[in-house]
């Protein structure tokens, strides 16, 4: 008996201590991943927020050696040329990732797809830049914000594809068997039922495919190229904010530094703003459809 309640004792001491082992090693697990980003962007308000004034966000850069001017130019241009690449990498991939969980399983295509969006994920933004600038910046023999919405549409469309499939294989089957089984066509079930069941998964994957290209630099090189003045049309060179801060940040005057830094930190806040309000509007859209 005495041996009994002993070796219950040291079973509930061991359950308590691998309890606590487990809840503290998933609490720094998580520190380790917040503390970068919160050490990031400490450093960037720290280094880009005295920086920031009216005529940051309203004047465009002034000549190398002067001090004062802005990224307004800039501004613009990324919201440009990610407004363009959301346009058409994030239906492009939403459909390709319908197709993959709803109409393709098993048949050789939706292999080649899946395949082929795995690769797409792994090529260097830089390569796609070059394959960007061959296939329409050589032909039309002009850089182009149109140039640089395609690349970084291009670079969304894997990762919202994988995304959107892996999160509408997660739905219960029997969802769509009951659909089904009320007479819905199959395509209706897919888009009212299935796509919308999952759609807070499919909203992470754009969200993180969006977060991915907006800092891109190198693919712009090759295909927006920069502009230094006021442009917002398509098939013109534009700025954008990661070309402005490369240019400032590689440049050699103290004030293209202070002005780089200021560009990071907005560059960072515009896109935790965008993604959250996509994110909120979006839900709240999905919850009251589910009401």
């Amino acid at each position: 008996m005495a041996t009994q309640f002993q070796s219950s004792t040291a079973n509930r001491h061991w359950r308590w201590f691998t309890n606590h082992a487990a809840t503290w090693l998933a609490v720094g697990s998580t520190i380790l991943v917040v503390a970068p980003l919160v050490a990031i962007f400490l450093d960037l308000v720290y280094k880009g927020a005295s920086s920031l004034n009216w005529d940051f966000f309203t004047k465009l850069p002034v000549p190398p050696g002067e001090s004062g001017g802005g990224m307004a130019n800039a501004i613009v241009g990324s919201i440009v040329v990610l407004s363009l690449a959301s346009l058409m990498g994030i239906p492009v991939g939403i459909a390709g990732g319908i197709y993959l969980s709803e109409f393709g399983r098993g048949t050789k295509l939706s292999t080649v797809v899946r395949f082929t969006a795995d690769i797409l994920n792994g090529v260097p933004s830089i390569v796609m830049g070059i394959a960007i600038y061959g296939l329409i910046v050589a032909p039309t023999k002009t850089f182009s914000a149109l140039a640089g919405g395609v690349v970084l549409g291009i670079m969304m469309i894997p990762t919202v594809a994988r995304t959107t499939e892996e999160m509408m294989l997660m739905v219960p089957h029997s969802i769509r068997e009951a659909a089904l089984g009320l007479g819905v066509p199959n395509w209706r079930s897919v888009l009212s039922i299935t796509l919308r069941t999952a759609m807070p998964g499919v909203i992470t994957g754009c969200m993180l495919a969006f977060a991915r290209v907006a800092g891109e630099t190198a693919p712009l090189l090759f295909t927006a190229l920069g502009n230094d003045f006021w442009s917002t049309s398509l098939n013109q060179p534009i700025e954008a904010l990661p070309l402005q801060i490369y240019t400032y940040a590689l440049g050699p005057y103290d004030e293209w530094h202070r002005l780089a830094w200021a560009g990071s930190l907005v560059l960072i806040v515009l896109i935790v703003v965008s993604v959250s309000l996509v994110r909120y509007v979006t839900t709240r859209g999905v919850l009251k459809g589910a009401n």
